[in-house]
């Protein structure tokens, strides 16, 4: 299975990027990974919502051209499903199971995603109602993702 993790705006912390490389290491053994990053827009002070319309836009337009329609579209947004880890990996093991081979994970920028973004996604999966910040998250979904494999292949995890 081919794993995208499409995001917006780069790692700029060393801290981010070193628990970053572990998980794209350890999950090198069950899938294929990659991580594409798009620009993030500069967003003003006091923007609107307008502006803020516009510039989620400008970064679901790059994120977009990255999915190719056969790929399965998991958007990450705070209103999205809730699940635990057993039932995220039960969701990838199924995905496996029905021939979707190949699966991208959407992380929006500081503003979160795009209603054309939202609406391409086949699914929309929240991790909390708390806000993380996007660099954080990518660190979240890539252990979360590193879990899903382990409790596929019955392997131990801590708990």
């Amino acid at each position: 299975m081919k794993i995208k993790i499409l995001c917006v705006g780069k790692i700029k912390e060393d801290f981010y990027r070193k628990a970053i490389l572990e998980f794209e290491k350890r999950l090198s053994r069950y899938c294929k990974l990659e991580v594409t990053e798009v620009a993030d827009e500069k967003t003003p002070d006091l923007a609107g919502e307008a502006i803020e319309r516009q510039i989620k836009e400008k970064e679901g337009a790059r994120l977009l051209k990255h999915i190719r329609e056969d790929t399965y579209v998991v958007a990450l947004a705070i209103h999205g499903k809730e699940l635990d880890s057993l039932a995220l990996s039960r969701s990838i093991e199924r995905l496996g199971l029905q021939g979707k081979s190949s699966v991208a994970f959407v992380i929006g920028g500081s503003l979160g995603l795009s209603e054309s973004v939202l609406k391409r996604a086949d699914e929309q999966l929240s991790f909390s109602k708390l806000t993380f910040p996007h660099q954080l998250m990518r660190v979240i979904l890539l252990e979360q993702i590193y879990r899903s494999f382990r409790i596929i292949h019955r392997e131990p995890y801590h708990k």
